[in-house]
């Protein structure tokens, strides 16, 4: 919230068949432009480097504009793989996708129209002096709306587009059957526990009586930190399907990213960035897992930051999140043994695992932790951490097919935290000392046992 920009306009497909057409003619024309790509390639190289014709920038486009303009699971899985894919996929096709964190195609007029009216009932604009049609953020569940109320409130509604909530199943179902067809997905990995999981957390972030919650409990975790912000719920104009907030105005985050600002000021965000993800996960154990760069706002005026969008909040227990700290104290402490021991248990590992396997699994658990085992002050902006982990998660992916696994679906959410955190820190140019900030939060040694494991 508080800046706006020319966003397309799109009728919401609200049918499970027409989402579905959607999809279909998307998997249409990305075999299309994969044959044609395939014929190019083979002209030029050999079959092997022909082989993934499909993930080029242009079908990454296609897919993108496809899934801005259906917006609801479909767009937010789009979202997930634009970030869980970073270390599988190639770079033009990651960033291609990319184009899904900053903002959907917005409802026209008659649309939202209809949509208000089904919430609030007849003569619902008798409740605003004014409401501006013009949507200031659109995301991949609902676009927001700035509006002021009879009593004098300044307020951001949060409208749902129509469909999404009972499209969910469908949506994931159908996104997991493209990514197969296009290669995303190979046959021979198993996801259905990500695609439960991914179904649980989307039907709970189409629930905004959730969401205005976890609003209220994450302002009251959060009240010690007063370069923080979180907008608050407004209940008599909340539903199931529109949240009412406070409207907070703000600067997109990334504008500190610019070279007329301080090194010292990106790398205070950057570390106060980083010291809430600690807290969130070490000790709320309550995390806003949806580090989308439009999530977060500066008021230069005040040196504050505005956390937005708390729909894909998730709990962890305090096993989960104690096995994460104690893998961190025993890369910190280069015990490598505690390492695997512990990698096995998260399920990172599994029984059977060959030697060259389990390598390469800890090779990526490192490279992925390299800012808190290297010490001192770590140039996020310098970090070519992206390019060697897709380099070694494309040799694993390819070279070990048969032994890969996806990751435990309790992590998803917690890695698309910590992708995303590191995204935005690199995207600023922060230099932390993360270790330092870490460091509070975990175990004197590994091998501590304060939870039975």
């Amino acid at each position: 919230m508080g800046f706006s920009k020319t966003m397309k306009k799109s009728r919401v497909p609200t049918t499970r068949l027409g989402r579905l057409a959607r999809l279909g003619l998307t998997a249409g024309e990305l075999a299309i432009g994969g044959a044609a790509e395939s014929v190019r390639r083979l002209a030029k190289t050999s079959p092997d480097e022909a082989y993934n014709a499909l993930l080029t920038a242009t079908n990454a486009k296609k897919l993108a504009n496809r899934l801005a303009g259906m917006r609801g699971a479909a767009m937010k899985m789009g979202q997930i793989l634009s970030m869980e894919s970073t270390d599988i996929l190639p770079r033009e096709f990651s960033d291609a996708l990319a184009i899904l964190r900053d903002s959907a195609d917005t409802m026209p007029l008659s649309q939202i129209r209809r949509v208000m009216g089904r919430e609030y009932g007849k003569g619902w604009e008798e409740r605003f002096v004014d409401f501006d049609f013009e949507p200031i953020a659109a995301a991949s569940i609902g676009q927001v709306h700035r509006v002021f109320t009879e009593d004098g409130r300044d307020l951001a509604l949060k409208v749902q587009y129509p469909g999404v909530a009972k499209s969910i199943n469908s949506d994931v179902d159908n996104m997991a059957m493209l990514m197969r067809l296009i290669n995303l997905l190979p046959v021979e990995i198993d996801i259905s526990g990500i695609v439960k999981e991914a179904k649980r957390q989307l039907h709970q972030e189409a629930d905004y009586i959730v969401e205005a919650q976890y609003l209220r409990d994450y302002r009251k975790l959060v009240e010690d930190e007063p370069r923080f912000v979180v907008p608050g719920v407004h209940d008599d104009l909340t539903t199931r399907r529109i949240l009412a907030m406070d409207y907070v105005d703000g600067l997109p985050l990334e504008s500190i990213s610019e070279d007329d600002v301080s090194q010292e000021l990106k790398n205070g965000i950057g570390a106060l960035l980083q010291h809430l993800m600690f807290r969130e996960l070490f000790e709320f154990r309550t995390m806003q897992s949806d580090p989308n760069f439009a999530n977060y706002l500066y008021q230069p005026e005040t040196d504050r930051v505005v956390l937005l969008d708390f729909g894909s909040t998730v709990s962890f227990d305090e096993k989960f999140t104690h096995r994460y700290a104690k893998i961190a104290r025993a890369m910190i402490d280069r015990d490598d043994p505690e390492v695997r021991r512990l990698a096995e248990q998260m399920g990172y590992i599994h029984p059977g695992n060959s030697e060259e396997y389990v390598g390469r699994i800890l090779n990526i658990i490192r490279l992925a932790s390299e800012p808190v085992i290297q010490g001192g002050v770590y140039d996020f902006g310098a970090s070519t951490v992206f390019t060697r982990g897709r380099e070694a998660g494309l040799e694993m992916f390819f070279e070990d097919m048969s032994e890969y696994r996806v990751p435990p679906p309790e992590t998803m959410f917690l890695h698309r935290k910590l992708v995303g955190c590191f995204m935005l820190c690199s995207r600023i140019g922060a230099r932390v000392d993360v270790q330092k900030l870490i460091t509070p939060f975990l175990p004197a040694s590994a091998t501590e046992n304060t939870v039975s494991e």
